[in-house]
């Protein structure tokens, strides 16, 4: 038995089809068989897109988290030690024989 995996729309593709079921002119099930997509499915999407235009038109946008300095510096410390931490664990590995690769 294979893996199954999900199938994943883009998201100009989700538009498309959540403005034609905003738009009415066709029902659900004829969408769904048309772009070949399940009908809930389709109504998530239409769901999404019209809360998502409500924000749009309330003025309030959503503030974008920023980093601070200090959180970034905490970052580039981390980055740091892994990168050591791998360099370290990397070279031993050749040393044992574990890995024949080099640098």
């Amino acid at each position: 038995m294979g893996k199954v995996t999900r199938k994943r729309y883009s998201g100009e593709f989700k538009s498309r089809v959540a403005l034609e079921a905003i738009r009415g002119d066709q029902t659900l099930a004829e969408l769904a068989s048309k772009h070949g997509v399940h009908q809930t499915m389709i109504a998530q999407w239409k769901r999404q897109a019209i809360e998502g235009m409500a924000t749009t038109f309330s003025g309030k946008q959503t503030p974008e988290a920023a980093a601070s300095p200090a959180d970034v510096e905490k970052l580039h410390a981390k980055i740091g030690q892994l990168l050591v931490e791998r360099d370290f664990l990397r070279d031993a590995s050749v040393r044992l024989g574990v890995f024949r690769g080099g640098k």
